[in-house]
């Protein structure tokens, strides 16, 4: 048998204030004045002072805001690609990504396609990629996604929703500053923190568990369960808490895998553009029948915290909108076979899918 070599992010920093270091990180991986680096930053910090007015740039660096309100695309990283060659004459020294899921997502797939030929949606899949990225920063501003420590960038393509999912793809420097978290709306904090939740359960849940993603599981969801069930944390620690919670939730899934709840939430995404984590609680909270546990404690959270989920997403939908949901499901087998197991075929029917999503 042989097993997974797994990449980790190589350096992580992880404390209050850790974001001022960010000018002295980056220092010592200039390549030369005219090699930027590129800033891609979530644009609901334009004119904050909490990001932009501490950003390092020097020299010939570039800084593009881009807006997170949609699933990031093949099709937005391969313009990002083209708008950042064609303003440089030499290859960008780094890609520093601010924000949250999306935004994590577009950096590591530009800092591979700026290194690969061709287009993102070619490398669409598992280890398709060649050639290493140029080196990248992660700095999350949101927790929940585990998009600063996976091994994939999760992109919507022109024909599926999938993932370039490689050994190039992790970042090589995480900061880790949950001051950066203050202001997050409570809608999106419970939705980002749910998607932590849902790759605890999925994880743990799993056909592929072992001990490796078992003991990053296990802690994720014990701070999930802090966090998000009991009134005993500061505002602070609860920050802090998150933070980690997302970093041991993504590498819980990274030696393992996630489930039922990603593959169809990845359907609704791919038709209807619903966000990531809003696109997992709406999928979750009709999955009694796989996790039963797992849904029982979400639903309780979410009346705890007064969430209201919207209801009737696929109400109006023609049968040939459900088949091109359940094709982008269906073609996630690995997640499938975590969930059910090798059989999963016989389980997961159409019909069957139809049917959930039906109720969403």
């Amino acid at each position: 048998m042989s097993y997974k070599n797994y990449p980790m992010v190589s350096r992580v920093v992880f404390g209050r204030g850790s974001f001022n270091q960010l000018g002295d990180i980056l220092a010592p991986k200039r390549l030369n004045i005219k090699a930027p680096f590129i800033f891609l930053v979530d644009d609901v910090f334009k004119g904050d002072p909490i990001i932009s007015s501490r950003l390092p740039l020097a020299y010939d660096d570039q800084l593009l805001y881009i807006s997170a309100n949609n699933e990031p695309k093949t099709s937005q990283v391969d313009a990002l690609v083209e708008k950042i060659i064609l303003s440089h004459k030499d290859r960008p020294s780094g890609v520093i990504g601010i924000g949250g899921g999306t935004i994590l997502d577009l950096a590591k797939a530009v800092s591979i396609m700026l290194t690969n030929e061709g287009e993102a949606k070619d490398y669409q899949g598992w280890d398709l990629v060649k050639t290493p990225a140029i080196y990248h920063v992660g700095i999350p501003t949101i927790s929940g996604t585990g998009a600063e420590v996976s091994r994939t960038t999760v992109l919507t393509g022109p024909d599926k929703k999938l993932g370039i999912n490689s050994d190039f793809t992790p970042f090589d420097q995480v900061i880790l500053d949950p001051e950066l978290t203050v202001g997050v709306p409570k809608d999106q904090w419970f939705y980002t923190g749910m998607d932590c939740y849902i790759h605890c359960v999925e994880s743990l849940d799993g056909t592929y568990l072992n001990a490796f993603s078992q003991s990053y599981g296990e802690k994720a969801l014990e701070l999930c369960k802090e966090i998000f069930t009991q009134d005993i944390l500061s505002e602070k620690e609860a920050q802090d808490k998150l933070m980690m919670a997302s970093w041991h939730g993504g590498m819980s899934i990274a030696y393992s895998q996630v489930g039922v709840a990603h593959a169809m939430s990845y359907g609704l995404s791919y038709l209807l553009g619903t966000k990531h984590g809003i696109g997992n609680c709406i999928v979750f909270d009709h999955l009694e029948e796989f996790y039963p546990e797992g849904v029982k404690l979400f639903k309780s959270m979410k009346e705890k915290h007064k969430i209201e989920l919207p209801q009737g997403v696929c109400a109006n939908l023609h049968d040939d909108e459900f088949d091109i949901m359940i094709d982008v499901a269906l073609g996630l087998a690995p997640l499938w076979e975590n969930a059910i197991g090798k059989n999963w075929q016989q389980v997961i029917t159409r019909e069957k899918l139809k049917n959930l999503y039906q109720k969403m």
